[in-house]
């Protein structure tokens, strides 16, 4: 992976952000650095995937802490590293709280994103405790969340575009894409289906879709993927 910033560099420029939003007495000092090689290392996947040559490029993938949408992925998979591997819940609570503050984005350490994801642009998108697949992209101004307690459920492959959110007891099969302004409630979406809003007649509609919004992301064909070899 490329850094815009050696190792020892980030660790010291991640501690001093969390103890300068955060000054009380938990101070941060050497945890960063104990989990920076996993958090590295599951970013590095992630962004092998990415079709973008800002995130991956012709001598490997790329990683920039002063742009935004990687950063923003860093701190969640740092979050959850330290949450998984040191159990210190106030430190992934710090890190939640920085990317919620810097990015406008909710994601807990402790919900289980996929091994392979993206968030663009990001601000103000809610990233509740759905249970995920691979090649999941999700976009600004978005919301996946509950309702009497079940969470939707992902297929691999599956998008959600700008402003858009599911919401409930909702099933969304591979390589489905909700649309800009749409929501989902309780509903149950296919493979290869993109849910929309009709604006001229305000209802919702599911119609086959020949390629998947998720696909212009990602340099693998979402179409002939076995997940279990990831």
């Amino acid at each position: 992976m490329n850094f815009s910033i050696p190792k020892s560099e980030l660790c010291d420029y991640v501690t001093k952000q969390l103890n300068t939003f955060y000054p009380d007495k938990f101070i941060v000092k050497n945890e960063i650095s104990q989990v920076i090689d996993i958090t590295l290392d599951r970013l590095d996947f992630c962004f092998s995937h990415a079709l973008n040559t800002r995130y991956n490029g012709i001598n490997g993938t790329i990683f920039n802490h002063l742009y935004a949408d990687h950063y923003v992925m860093f701190l969640w998979y740092l979050s959850s590293a330290v949450y998984k591997e040191l159990n210190n819940s106030n430190i992934s609570s710090k890190l939640y709280y920085l990317n919620k503050s810097l990015h406008g984005v909710d994601c807990m350490f402790d919900t289980k994103m996929p091994n392979i994801f993206l968030i663009f642009h990001g601000v103000g998108t809610m990233i509740g405790k759905a249970e995920y697949n691979d090649f999941f992209v999700i976009l600004q101004g978005c919301t996946v969340g509950s309702h009497n307690g079940k969470y939707p459920v992902f297929g691999k492959g599956v998008a959600l575009a700008a402003n858009s959110s599911v919401i409930g007891d909702c099933k969304l099969g591979d390589r489905a894409t909700v649309a800009t302004r749409t929501t989902l409630f309780k509903k149950e979406i296919q493979n290869d289906h993109t849910a929309f809003v009709n604006f001229e007649t305000g209802g919702l509609e599911i119609k086959h879709s020949k390629n998947c919004y998720a696909q212009q992301f990602f340099n693998i064909d979402l179409n002939n993927i076995d997940l279990n070899k990831i």
